[in-house]
């Protein structure tokens, strides 16, 4: 099983399409999706809520039969495929402001509540962008945030295979992450300017 993560920026073009097909992955944890996404031989199940261009918040999209399952969280979305709960999120960052679905009083206690939410839903593989970093400087969350994301894949008991994965930007680690419960490590894919992120894929040992 090959599972990738990417936020597409809410856009849908052919080369879009080009992109996460030459991927190769079974599952992908996206992120901002285009509501005009559609990806050969994939079904698809997205949140219900949208970003402020009109983008689902995130969607689980995979060539493998799945169950939709109750949100965790309103920028994160739940399916059941085969024997893992598969979560892709969303989660808070600088200047997300206090409305729906965030709630709360600066980025670290956002992150906190939407983090909880995801843990009780106990996903078994967990992605998608989650505006932290964990290694070098903070460039979109909090430190405080990010040690919050640390203790929520320790309680899961899963790896973080992004943790060292490199950002975009130069000098920069990955704020797109893919928590699975095998220890491997993720690979980037470049994406260009079709999105102001890079993707990230792994294989199942």
């Amino acid at each position: 099983m090959r599972i990738g993560t990417w936020n597409l920026d809410a856009r849908a073009t052919a080369a879009h399409l080009e992109f996460l097909l030459a991927a190769s992955c079974d599952v992908w944890l996206l992120t901002e999706v285009s509501p005009k996404l559609r990806l050969p031989g994939f079904t698809a199940h997205v949140t219900q809520g949208v970003m402020g261009r009109g983008q689902h918040w995130a969607g689980v999209f995979s060539r493998l039969p799945m169950q939709g399952l109750e949100e965790p969280h309103g920028a994160s979305d739940l399916v059941l495929i085969g024997e893992y709960t598969f979560c892709a999120s969303v989660l808070p960052w600088r200047g997300c402001g206090d409305g729906a679905p965030w709630g709360g009083d600066g980025v670290t206690q956002k992150t906190a509540r939407a983090v909880a939410a995801i843990v009780r839903a106990r996903p078994s593989i967990w992605g998608g962008d989650w505006n932290h970093s964990f290694n070098g400087r903070e460039s979109a969350g909090s430190s405080d945030g990010r040690e919050v994301l640390r203790n929520a894949v320790k309680e899961l008991g899963l790896h973080l295979a992004t943790e060292n994965s490199p950002h975009q930007r130069e000098r920069l680690f990955a704020i797109d992450h893919l928590a699975v419960p095998w220890k491997v490590t993720a690979r980037r894919i470049a994406a260009g300017s079709l999105s102001d992120h890079d993707a990230y894929v792994l294989d199942r040992l």
